[in-house]
């Protein structure tokens, strides 16, 4: 006796009509409405909200005995992937109940209404659509501009995350792919904020806070430690070294200028390892587990915890030759996502509290007003995961070289965020990798490639927004467009001018509610 929908699709009001009234010559039909899931701002989000499945598919064969068990009919459409799947117990509404009384032949002689059906609970999300369709916007266009600069045949994404370095919530998941849409032929800009959970990159020298804090909690090296900054030769392999020889610099500095011998060095150290000019490097293979595990504190290589199903962790380099230590202490080594990107600096960001992402803050009941909002059913608190164990004074150090980064003339991202006024910090990154992108079945050898990244957080003192920029395959060669500074740039300028062009709002609101009471 589940009902079966005859037709749901183009039905006209003749035909409604004419069936309505001949219900009582048409034993076990009836006529009711049916519902059809929309998304107010398009394909914004699309991807991340999920999709719902339809009346013929029904419920998902994989879990078919957990919906059955749960009173679902097997023709019931039920959330099938991401925001939907993962909420779909609070989306999905009551049935209408009713008692079906048929003859000795199994006619229906009578259907008596018990209950009536109550649509599904509502969802508040902590997305910002003003900056989110800002966002969205910024990366579409500084995309195309990179994609018409020299070398940038592989380049096809890039993608934003924007958080709350406090409670965690998800103020912008943003990604766009060039890409070709399978109907017209024709490249197209798709939405991609599925990206920021599961594709990952290697993201390069962002993370070498991530490797002076392990540095400090392994004692490697001290708060303040100083180390030489020159090429290193280890025999058998090409010299490595930083951008350019800096000397004698201590680990401020090495943030600030992106020195990746002081990563190297400060990794040798926590392998028990000792560097000779010219000879072979031995060191303590449980190091790789050992930074693995600090970086997972910081939510580098590890779920983030966000509110969605199939969160990507990354990939682990396999091998564990001694070099490889050195690449994993400046981001060419593991990959990682634009969530865990962002997570690790908002962890930074406030003092060391790696705070789980949330993309729903509060479930509410329905109301009839769509325009309204009902009670509060559940809040959704912010929750931390862990602790970094360190006191602040050492985390204080590696937030002070983010800081001269992008405020210090050394810092390599003085030159873009000169003239801030929201007293920024930040880490830039640019990574050595191979090209494994959709051409990548074109070569017998993966093309080498620059992934660029950016992670920033403000204002200093008091930190309430922290963003990640990844935009993987940005170029081949020595040199090409800064897009993941650019983007940076653009991003924290428009949270910042939307902060204040809404506060101006609320102040000239407020003025005339005043105004209005006064008379």
């Amino acid at each position: 006796l589940t009902p079966q929908i005859v037709k749901n699709e183009n039905v006209t009001e003749e035909e409604f009509a004419r069936v309505s009234e001949n219900l009582a010559f048409l034993p076990g039909v009836d006529v009711t409405t049916d519902w059809e899931r929309r998304y107010e701002y398009g394909n914004t989000l699309k991807t991340v909200l999920g999709k719902v499945t339809d009346y013929d598919e029904g419920l998902p064969k994989e879990k078919l005995d957990y919906y059955l068990s749960r009173d679902y009919s097997r023709n019931d459409r039920v959330g099938k992937s991401y925001l939907e799947m993962q909420y779909e117990d609070v989306l999905h509404g009551q049935k209408a109940k009713e008692r079906v009384i048929t003859d000795k032949a199994g006619n229906i002689v009578e259907i008596e209404p018990i209950s009536e059906g109550k649509r599904g609970k509502d969802l508040v999300l902590t997305i910002d659509m003003d900056l989110q369709l800002a966002v969205e916007k910024i990366i579409e266009e500084e995309l195309r501009r990179a994609k018409s600069s020299a070398g940038s045949y592989f380049l096809d994404r890039a993608f934003v995350v924007v958080l709350d370095p406090k409670t965690g919530d998800v103020l912008t998941m943003a990604g766009k792919q060039l890409a070709r849409n399978k109907e017209t032929g024709r490249t197209e800009m798709q939405d991609f904020a599925l990206g920021t959970i599961t594709t990952s990159y290697n993201v390069g020298s962002t993370v070498k806070g991530a490797t002076v804090l392990t540095g400090y909690m392994t004692g490697a090296i001290s708060p303040g430690t100083v180390l030489y900054d020159a090429p290193l030769k280890i025999k058998g392999t090409p010299e490595k070294s930083s951008w350019r020889n800096f000397g004698n610099l201590n680990d401020i500095r090495a943030l600030r200028v992106s020195s990746n011998v002081y990563m190297f060095k400060t990794a040798i150290a926590i392998g028990n390892g000792y560097y000779q000019h010219n000879a072979p490097l031995r060191l303590d293979t449980e190091a790789f587990d050992v930074m693995r595990e600090s970086f997972a504190q910081f939510g580098l290589g590890s779920r983030t915890g966000i509110d969605l199903p199939n969160e990507m962790v990354g990939f682990k380099g396999m091998k564990k030759d001694p070099g490889f230590l050195l690449d994993l202490s400046i981001g060419q080594y593991d990959t990682y996502t634009p969530m865990q990107l962002a997570q690790y600096v908002a962890t930074i960001a406030n003092g060391g509290y790696r705070v789980q992402p949330r993309l729903v803050k509060e479930i509410r009941e329905p109301v009839d007003d769509e325009e309204g909002l009902g009670p509060v059913v559940k809040e959704i608190p912010p929750k931390v995961l862990n602790r970094i164990e360190l006191d602040g004074s050492a985390i204080r150090r590696v937030q002070e070289g983010f800081r001269q980064v992008l405020q210090n003339p050394e810092g390599t991202g003085y030159s873009r965020f000169r003239g801030a006024n929201y007293n920024p910090a930040g880490k830039t990154g640019t990574a050595e990798a191979f090209y494994d992108g959709p051409l990548r079945p074109n070569y017998d050898a993966p093309p080498e490639v620059i992934n660029l990244s950016f992670v920033a957080y403000a204002p200093f003192d008091d930190p309430e927004v922290a963003i990640s920029v990844i935009v993987p395959w940005a170029y081949t060669g020595r040199s090409g467009y800064g897009s993941n500074t650019i983007i940076g740039r653009r991003v924290l300028d428009t949270y910042f001018e939307l902060k204040n062009k809404g506060g101006k709002e609320t102040a000239e609101q407020t003025e005339e509610e005043n105004a209005a009471d006064e008379e």
